[in-house]
C-alpha cells in the first residue's frame, strides 16, 4: 500500500480524540445557508477545553486526506468530479457555492471535508491501539466510492475500515453502528457484498436518503417512526447494538454518532432527548469496551445549535464512567497495547463500573 501520512505515530501523551481548526467551514457566510452548524467541531473542542478533560497539544491533529489516500476508495471520475462547482453545490446542498470559482470551493469547502475524513483515517488507527478514539468530525455515511450527497462528499468510514483491513495487522471484521437519524446508505453501497462488515442501522424510515438497493446491506435494520422517544428509541438500541456483537464479533466497531435524533432537528424528525443522545452513546460504548473490542466514534449529522454541547456533555460522560479507559496512559507510553492488554483494561473497566 501507498505510504501515508495519516498512520504515523501521533505524539505521546495525546488523547485519542482527533480534531483540526480546519475541520470548520467559515465563507463569508456561505455556511449559514444549510442547516448544518458549520462551526459544530470547533465547539465541541472549546466545551471540552473548558471542561479542562483536554488541551491542545492533548489532542492528535487531524491531517487532510490526499488524492492518494481518497483513492484507496474512490473511483479517479468521482474524485475529478468535484472539480465542477455545481457538483459540491449539489452535495453539499448549498446551491450558492456552484457560482463560486472551484479553487476557492476546495479551500474553503471540501478541505474542511478531506481534513475530517483524515481524521476519521487517523481514528481508526488510534482505536487499534489504545481501545477507542473519537473523531470530532466525519461520518460522512451517504458517500459511497462513486457518488456524494446529503453533505457527504467524501466516504470517510468506508475508508477507515479499507485502511484497517490492508494496513493493520488481525482487522479482518469490522462492525458499523450507524445511529444517525438518516439510513447510512454510502457505507451500505460500499460494503453491499463484503462479508467481512456487519452493518447495523437505525434510522427514521421516512426521511432522506430512502435508499431501497442500499438496505440489503443492512444486517440488523432498526425503522424508527417519526416522533420516537427516549424510552422506546433506547431500548431499542440497547436491544440491537448487543445482539449485533453477539452475532458477529469484529476487530473494531465503527460507531456513526450523529445528534440529528434530537428532539426539534429539522431534518431527523425524532425526539430523543440531549440526555437520551448522552445515554445511547454510554450504551454503544459499554457494549463494545466490555467485550474488548476498539470503537471509533465520528459524530456525523446535527443540525441545532445546541449539538455541540450535548456531543461535549456526552464525551464527559464517557470519561467520568471509566468507559474511556486507559486511552491516555497506553498514549503516553507510545505503545500499541496487545489483544491481551486490550482484554484485561476492558475487564478492569467492567469491575470499575460494577
Amino acid at each position: 500500500p501507498h505510504r501515508t501520512e495519516l498512520y504515523e505515530e501521533p505524539p505521546p501523551g495525546c488523547w485519542p480524540i482527533v480534531y483540526s481548526p480546519d475541520y470548520n467551514i467559515t465563507f463569508m457566510g456561505l455556511e449559514k445557508l444549510h442547516p448544518f452548524d458549520a462551526g459544530k467541531w470547533g465547539k465541541v473542542i472549546n466545551f471540552l477545553k473548558e471542561e479542562k478533560l483536554i488541551a491542545d497539544d492533548l489532542i492528535v491533529q487531524a491531517r487532510e486526506a490526499t488524492d492518494e489516500d481518497l483513492l484507496v476508495v474512490h473511483t479517479r471520475h468521482y474524485l475529478n468530479k468535484l472539480k465542477w462547482s455545481f457538483v459540491v453545490a449539489t452535495i453539499t446542498e448549498i446551491p450558492p457555492v456552484a457560482f463560486l470559482p472551484n479553487f476557492v470551493v476546495q479551500r474553503k469547502v471540501l478541505k474542511p471535508l478531506r481534513t475530517q475524513t483524515g481524521g476519521t483515517i487517523m481514528a481508526g488507527k488510534l482505536a487499534m491501539d489504545r481501545g477507542w478514539a473519537i473523531n470530532v468530525g466525519g461520518g460522512f455515511h451517504h458517500c459511497s466510492s462513486d457518488k456524494g450527497g446529503g453533505f457527504c462528499a467524501y466516504a470517510d468510514i468506508t475508508l477507515a475500515i479499507k485502511f484497517l483491513f490492508e494496513r493493520v495487522q488481525g482487522v479482518s471484521r469490522a462492525t458499523i453502528i450507524d445511529l444517525d437519524a438518516h439510513q447510512g446508505n454510502g457505507h451500505e453501497r460500499d460494503f453491499m457484498d463484503d462479508p467481512r462488515v456487519y452493518i447495523m442501522d437505525a434510522y427514521n424510515r421516512y426521511i432522506y436518503p430512502g435508499d431501497g438497493f442500499a438496505k440489503r446491506a443492512i444486517k440488523r435494520r432498526v425503522e424508527l417512526e417519526w416522533g420516537t422517544e427516549d424510552t422506546e428509541y433506547l431500548q431499542k438500541v440497547h436491544t440491537h447494538v448487543e445482539g449485533a456483537l453477539n452475532e458477529f464479533q469484529p476487530d473494531i466497531v465503527v460507531y456513526n454518532a450523529g445528534t440529528d435524533i434530537l428532539d426539534g432537528d429539522p431534518l431527523g424528525g425524532l425526539a430523543i432527548s440531549p440526555q437520551g443522545i448522552v445515554k445511547r452513546d454510554e450504551v454503544v460504548f459499554r457494549a463494545a469496551r466490555s467485550r474488548g473490542v476498539p470503537v471509533l466514534m465520528v459524530t456525523s449529522g446535527g443540525y441545532q445549535k445546541r449539538t455541540a454541547r450535548i456531543i461535549a456533555d456526552s464525551i464527559l460522560n464517557l470519561h467520568s464512567l471509566g468507559l474511556l479507559g486507559r486511552g491516555r496512559a497506553a498514549c503516553a507510553l507510545g505503545s500499541s497495547p496487545s489483544l491481551q492488554h486490550t482484554l484485561r483494561d476492558a475487564a478492569k473497566d467492567l469491575s470499575n463500573l460494577s
